[in-house]
């Protein structure tokens, strides 16, 4: 389990894909707002004046030397639903993000969001 302190600390970081082909940048960390564990991460993708965000899902994901790895294609990663840079996921765009990888969403008993930023 990779724990929210530790991963802080990687901001700036790359972040590679299951094949260890470079995405982009860690830019910040979700937690899951059921579980307050660490459950996505943004990744700062594109040209020097066009930055994005992306989101990738931390199951499977592992720390190395100045990178953390995620289990997923570049590809699949680098077209998921997007935010710009100073932007905070909108909660109704979160079933379409967790829909893109093939995730189960389910919101918390209350309707309240399911990911959260720390």
């Amino acid at each position: 389990m990779i724990r929210i302190r530790d991963i802080r600390e990687w901001r700036t970081h790359d972040v590679v894909d299951s094949a260890g082909h470079r995405i982009g940048t860690l830019e910040a960390v979700y937690v899951d707002t059921g579980t307050d564990e660490p459950a996505m991460v943004t990744v700062q993708v594109g040209m020097p004046t066009r930055h994005r965000l992306v989101f990738a899902p931390l199951d499977g994901a592992e720390v190395g030397p100045g990178y953390l790895k995620v289990d997923y294609d570049k590809a699949l990663v680098k077209a998921c639903p997007s935010i710009g840079t100073d932007d905070v996921l909108p909660a109704e765009d979160e079933p379409a993000l967790f829909k893109h990888y093939g995730l189960i969403y389910e919101p918390g008993a209350s309707g309240e969001r399911r990911l959260a930023r720390p």
